[in-house]
């Protein structure tokens, strides 16, 4: 009763963020996993931004957009290790309500940057595959950046018209959320206001984002499969189709769990609430924790890069 008070009477309300349902007496031990998670994220994604920078052989149009990745998984982990690992060590469940809009802003402001660079690197192998005497000059440094620029510029666009609208929101009541950080969908739904033009603002900024990234990652491999089948030898077709291995193997541990949990939030009512935290925990920890994985294992330059690093003398 306290709580809701609190939020009747205070113009700056504060939400409380679940940690894992059933779990509770042993976050301390749960945390270690997570720990262990966000390590190898961090790790993982520094090493190849390090990696990148440092040898000059990897200084390509791939390369470079596997750098903006990691930037972007680096950013994706920050943004919600923060407030997931204070509640697993300490209980602090309380985030204002200026906090749960900076960390909306990064943690959905990086999800679509994500989207983008997966977009990019698709038009990338699409040139390398279906165009290849012109990759260096259609993929200038000057275009690479150009493309990551309008990245940022589209992420800044779509999230600053969302979070002023949610500005406007006033909240009353207990104001718990479904997870160990603040999600734009789930914090609406805490709102006494007419959250209708939110909901509609939110569906466009998908619609400008992933609703058009999806079908530009289809159309580029379609066009890559058709390209390659025109290939006579199989040994040639085999080499071309492993150079989008990585790719392939990013975008699935992007767009499965986000698929997955989708399905889940709209058909899974019945399904525990310990399923529903443990599914957005592996979408937003999943893909920084495996790309770099991904890429070190599936790109031979690269691995020889790491490890003439990890292991010189």
């Amino acid at each position: 009763m306290m709580e809701i008070s609190n939020n009747l009477t205070s113009p700056f309300p504060t939400f409380h963020l679940m940690g894992i349902p059933g779990l509770e007496e042993v976050h301390a031990w749960v945390s270690f996993p997570f720990c262990c998670l966000y390590a190898i994220a961090l790790l993982g994604n520094s090493m190849i931004l390090f990696v990148i920078m440092r040898d000059q052989s990897l200084h390509e149009p791939m390369y470079y957009f596997l750098s903006m990745l990691s930037a972007t998984d680096l950013g994706l982990t920050i943004s919600t290790m923060s407030t997931t690992l204070s509640l697993l060590w300490f209980d602090a469940k309380v985030i204002t309500l200026d906090g749960c809009v900076v960390q909306m802003f990064f943690l959905h402001g990086f999800t679509l940057m994500e989207s983008g660079v997966l977009v990019v690197m698709a038009f990338d192998r699409f040139v390398a595959i279906c165009d290849p005497l012109r990759y260096t000059t259609i993929l200038t440094n000057a275009r690479i950046t150009q493309l990551g620029m309008v990245m940022i510029i589209r992420m800044i666009v779509l999230m600053l018209p969302l979070l002023l609208l949610f500005k406007r929101l006033s909240f009353c009541g207990s104001n718990g959320l479904s997870h160990s950080y603040c999600y734009h969908s789930d914090v609406i739904k805490l709102s006494c206001s007419d959250t209708r033009v939110n909901s509609m603002f939110g569906l466009v900024a998908l619609i400008l984002s992933t609703g058009i990234d999806t079908p530009c990652i289809v159309l580029s491999y379609i066009l890559i499969i058709r390209s390659v089948l025109g290939i006579a030898s199989p040994k040639e077709q085999h080499k071309a189709f492993s150079t989008c291995a990585s790719h392939i193997g990013a975008v699935a541990v992007f767009y499965i769990p986000m698929i997955s949990l989708s399905l889940v939030h709209r058909y899974g009512q019945l399904a525990p609430k310990f399923v529903h935290t443990m599914m957005s925990n592996i979408y937003l920890l999943l893909p920084p924790v495996l790309n770099p994985i991904i890429y070190s294992m599936k790109t031979t330059q690269l691995r020889k890069v790491v490890g003439k690093l990890l292991f010189a003398k």
